[in-house]
């Protein structure tokens, strides 16, 4: 409670930006590895909004069409945003060396200084994040606790905890949906009590989806204090072991995710309707907790791993009916 009353407290407080246009600094753009991709000319070519909005669509294909149903003002600044937390995302998974990772975070770092400083990179996402924090006077602070939280995850190491993985995806996840609220011009502590719930609940889902992937790479991110609660090792999962005990570990994990969605709902009557299209997400995360339960929480099984090809029909029925925080999954 007390730390969605600073959140509003502080969004209530910040003052215009007063941001200009961005200046060209293709070098550091270099830097960070990015060449461009072909036919973007810079920023008044409008190249830069389809880069973000393809690169969402390959890389966060939920995202991508959760953003397409946000409100035409907000659209373009949603696709920058998630293309900035793709940007960093993938980092992890695109390096061999940490220190190299530490390099492209600190180059995202500057950016962002930069783009308040009214000097943004010659970069798409960049240029676009810009002409985002402009339209909607978008929190720094948000945006500094990504790159933050995401660069402390460089480490290949498990989670301690469930609550260590709660806290990442708090920093992460919850701040994404933070600023989309602000995109949606909503300050409201409910919105902000739901949307802290649904982030989590989105690491947490997160987690558990990437889990077959990292498993091929033999690495293992899943809570250790819960896969000790079932005796169960890492090497359990590297091996695609689905004894019980297996299992248990993943329905623990899911629990939590569901218990998110709960708490967030309970907030349903209390959000303002001008909030739930930065909720869309729970469409998804309903989907893939349902279809994890009806193969009895096996995290290897197939049909995991495939693209849900209702989510978008989903996803429309529940934007059509204003009701995305009163739909309800059980275990």
């Amino acid at each position: 409670m007390a730390g969605s009353m600073a959140r509003a407290a502080l969004r209530r407080g910040r003052i215009g930006c007063g941001l200009v246009r961005p200046s060209a600094l293709g070098g550091r753009a270099a830097a960070a590895g990015w060449s461009g991709p072909a036919g973007w000319s810079g920023p008044a070519a409008g190249g830069a909004v389809q880069y973000c909005a393809e690169l969402v669509r390959k890389r966060d294909y939920e995202g991508f069409l959760c953003s397409l149903l946000l409100p035409a003002e907000s659209r373009t600044s949603a696709f920058a945003l998630r293309a900035f937390n793709v940007e960093l995302a993938q980092i992890k998974d695109s390096i061999t060396q940490k220190t190299t990772g530490l390099m492209r975070m600190q180059f995202w770092r500057d950016a962002v200084e930069d783009i308040y400083s009214d000097n943004p990179p010659h970069q798409p996402v960049a240029t676009e994040l810009w002409r985002a924090v402009k339209r909607h006077n978008l929190t720094k602070m948000w945006l500094m606790k990504i790159i933050d939280e995401r660069e402390k995850n460089l480490d290949d190491r498990a989670y301690h905890s469930i609550q260590e993985l709660e806290t990442y995806a708090e920093n992460t996840q919850s701040a994404l949906l933070y600023l989309t609220l602000e995109m949606l011009g909503v300050r409201d502590i409910h919105a902000d009590h739901a949307a802290s719930h649904i982030g989590k609940a989105q690491g947490i889902v997160t987690c558990l989806r990437a889990t077959p992937y990292h498993c091929t790479r033999r690495k293992v991110f899943l809570p250790m204090d819960i896969c000790m609660l079932h005796g169960v090792s890492q090497e359990d999962f590297i091996r695609g072991k689905q004894d019980k005990n297996v299992r248990d570990v993943i329905y623990d994990i899911a629990s939590q995710a569901h218990i998110h969605l709960e708490h967030a709902r309970s907030f349903s009557k209390k959000v303002p309707v001008k909030a739930y299209p930065a909720f869309f997400c729970t469409v998804a995360l309903d989907d893939y907790l349902y279809n994890m339960r009806k193969v009895d929480f096996n995290i290897f099984h197939p049909s995991l791993q495939k693209k849900s090809t209702l989510l978008p029909l989903y996803l429309y029925i529940r934007s059509w009916k204003k009701n995305i925080l009163k739909f309800a999954w059980f275990f």
